[in-house]
C-alpha cells in the first residue's frame, strides 16, 4: 500500500478533488501555505493500492495546470527595479508517493 501526498494549487483543488473521488479514490484534503509565494495549496492524502498509484498520478496530472503569474520583482528577489513585474510560474502539483508500512481503519 502506498499513500499519495500531492501538494495542489488552491484554483485546481476542486477539480483534482472531484475527479479523484469520481474515479473511486478516498481523499483527505487539507487546506496548506507554501512556496516562495506564501500561496494557498491544498494537500491531498490518497492511501491506495500498489498497482493503482500510476491512476491516481494521472487524474492529479490531468487537473493540475501551471500558469504564469507576474508579480513585483521585490517579491522575488532583491532588485533596484522593484517596480518592474516578474513573471513566475505557478501551479501544477508536487507529489511525494510514501510506503506505508501499516495500515488500520480503528
Amino acid at each position: 500500500m502506498k499513500l499519495v501526498l500531492a501538494i495542489v494549487n488552491k484554483d485546481d483543488s476542486g477539480t483534482v478533488s472531484s475527479a479523484l473521488t469520481k474515479e473511486g479514490f478516498s481523499v483527505t484534503k487539507l487546506a496548506t501555505t507554501g512556496g516562495f509565494l506564501m500561496a494557498g495549496n491544498t494537500t491531498f492524502l490518497v492511501g491506495v493500492d500498489d498497482n493503482r498509484v500510476d491512476e491516481v498520478m494521472a487524474v492529479i496530472e490531468k487537473h493540475s495546470k501551471k500558469r504564469s503569474q507576474m508579480i513585483p520583482s521585490a517579491t522575488y528577489g532583491n532588485s533596484a527595479y522593484a517596480s518592474i513585474p516578474v513573471e513566475v510560474s505557478v501551479g501544477g502539483a508536487t507529489v511525494f508517493v510514501l510506503n506505508i508500512e501499516r495500515y488500520e481503519r480503528l
